[in-house]
């Protein structure tokens, strides 16, 4: 209503002065600079209006999820459990003088239950728990990501009080965006923002009513200031690595506690072929296995259906590329050339060849990782990059020239050839890579590739026969498992001969 009234004023105020003979410029100018004061005063650093709005604390502050819910991360678990006991028994941690921890670092790749283990954390301690991420604290204002971390603390005392703890939980995730390695002399507004942090790590403003500890998460350890990661600040560094077998299968159970599956369903055989998942990967691989059965209106999720999910989740979904005859027959004969190199590296490694084009991949060869394994020998490496290259060696024995579908395989072998560069395993023995030239590096690289290129090529001169049967049947069917590819071996490559580990 004011407005209207505000709007339709201003002209007949306008042409009355005109009338009079008042000139209406300074009373525009006195307008312009109140509106110009009044901007000003609302835009200054920590105002709702000019950064972000105010956090409100939900009645249940205290998240209810607790350490059981989650799968895995046994260790880091166990080691959270015993730094947030100092939170927990804080008067006999007085009686032997032991200060308060003040910060955990939680590390490891995305996916991996950082977040979750944070609210774990709270509910474990019953402690108020405050969450935001280091972009919040990103602005081109000077002063404003320091104010927003004095309102974080702010916060987080102020909830505690309400609701009646004692603690309070703050969790940063993506910590590295405020608290990266300061460069010397060059003043940057995340330093304000990361100075503010530690104070408040500090304890300057300590409430004693409100013991406050901070979780941080971060996929790059090594990024961050070592002002930051110092005893009184960080005291504990928790890594929270990807899942291994026996977690894996205790992650799948979680997620399929609400979902009908089937009584023939090998949670077993779907935990040993997610070698290198994550724990978010293995939540969207039984979400994505119940989409499939419910599109086919099938009332369980069967085997197939999480087979099926876990291409998902490697490769993408299925595309509608529709590839000329003569593209599926080299597809063919590349995937092809992998999976016979892969069988002849490590027997029974073969889950499937399929030519259903999925994300990038015209085609692509399913793997079974079989045990869990960190450490590899010289020679198991070298069959890895056998591996990536025989795609292209089966082309080129085939057609006699090579494609651009080989571009991915070329870049895993250059890694696989660092790795054993790096690894001391090369003819140039155990380096410092700082003092080796890019010549020198890129030299032996190339030699490793070569040699090994065509020990691969030769390698599959004795697979002709299988290279044509086997062709038939995946050009046809478009997918051939791996018992259907083993088979066709065993009767028409009888002298194969297997790598040693």
């Amino acid at each position: 209503m004011g407005k209207a009234i505000a709007i339709g004023a201003t002209p007949a105020l306008l042409l009355f002065l005109l009338y009079l003979g008042v000139s209406p410029l300074p009373l525009f100018a006195v307008v312009g600079i109140g509106i110009m004061g009044w901007w000003l005063f609302r835009a200054r650093p920590g105002s709702p209006a000019f950064g972000q709005k105010k956090r409100t604390l939900k009645k249940d502050s205290v998240p209810n999820l607790s350490f059981e819910n989650i799968g895995g991360q046994q260790r880091s678990k166990a080691e959270l459990k015993e730094a947030l006991d100092f939170l927990i028994h804080r008067n006999k941690l007085r009686d032997y003088g032991i200060r308060p921890i003040k910060g955990i670092l939680l590390s490891g790749p995305p996916g991996t239950g950082k977040t979750l283990m944070a609210k774990a954390a709270a509910h474990y301690t019953d402690s108020v728990f405050v969450t935001t991420s280091g972009s919040e604290f990103v602005e081109m204002y000077v002063g404003v990501g320091a104010q927003r971390i004095r309102e974080l603390f702010q916060e987080a005392r102020t909830g505690a009080k309400k609701s009646n703890k004692n603690s309070a939980i703050i969790f940063i995730d993506e910590i590295d965006v405020i608290g990266g390695q300061r460069e010397g002399s060059q003043h940057r507004e995340y330093d304000q923002t990361l100075n503010q942090l530690l104070t408040e790590m500090d304890g300057i403003t300590t409430d004693q009513e409100v013991q406050i500890l901070v979780v941080a998460a971060t996929n790059r350890k090594d990024m961050l200031d070592s002002a930051l990661l110092r005893p009184g600040r960080f005291d504990r560094h928790i890594s929270v690595d990807l899942p291994d077998k026996k977690a894996r299968h205790m992650i799948l159970g979680l997620h399929t506690e609400n979902k009908p599956l089937a009584e023939d369903v090998e949670i077993e055989q779907i935990a040993t072929e997610t070698f290198g998942f994550s724990g978010a990967q293995l939540e969207s691989l039984t979400n994505e296995a119940a989409i499939y059965a419910m599109r086919e209106g099938n009332g369980v999720i069967q085997q197939m259906h999480l087979s099926q999910a876990i291409d998902k989740v490697m490769m993408g979904e299925k595309t509608d590329r529709e590839a000329t005859q003569e593209e599926r027959e080299r597809v063919a004969i590349h995937e092809l050339g992998h999976a016979i190199v892969s069988e002849w590296v490590r027997p029974e490694s073969v889950s499937q060849v399929s030519l259903a084009p999925r994300g990038q991949a015209l085609g692509y060869v399913r793997h079974h990782p079989g045990q869990d394994q960190y450490l590899y020998t010289k020679k198991q490496i070298e069959g890895q990059i056998m591996i990536c290259l025989a795609g292209a060696a089966a082309e080129e024995k085939v057609y006699g020239n090579r494609s651009t579908g080989a571009q991915n395989d070329y870049v895993q072998a250059n890694r696989y050839t660092r790795t054993l560069i790096e690894a001391g395993l090369s003819d140039l023995g155990i380096i410092d890579m700082k003092l080796i030239g890019k010549d020198m590096l890129h030299h032996e690289s190339t030699k490793i590739l070569k040699t090994l290129y065509q020990e691969t090529v030769q390698l599959l001169n004795q697979y002709a026969t299988v290279f044509e049967k086997a062709l038939d049947v995946l050009l046809k069917e478009e997918l051939l498992s791996g018992e259907q590819f083993r088979m066709l071996l065993k009767r028409y490559a009888k002298d194969a001969v297997t790598i040693s580990s």
